[in-house]
């Protein structure tokens, strides 16, 4: 699985992209995010508000309960606005 950090997700993480193993019992982006969390203290700071970050699954913006699994490019990334 691809997890690609866009804005201040990637400076937090320090990282833009990473490749990961989906861990078992993990089916959707909230599991995702809450497994990422745990991992250490930058994880729990860039996803510490879920309402901030936005998702795209295969390049589909997608919503929390969307599901995921290995081999699929997960994007995190604030809101855009634009006018």
């Amino acid at each position: 699985m691809t997890l690609l950090y866009f804005a201040w997700l990637r400076q937090v993480i320090g990282s833009g992209e990473e490749q990961i193993t989906l861990p078992p019992g993990i089916g959707d982006v909230r599991g995702l995010i809450t497994h990422l969390k745990g991992l250490d203290a930058k994880y729990a700071q860039a996803f510490a508000d879920e309402g901030r970050i936005r998702t795209a699954v295969n390049q589909h913006h997608a919503a929390l309960d969307a599901p995921v699994s290995d081999g699929d490019e997960i994007a995190f990334f604030p809101p855009v606005t634009g006018g």
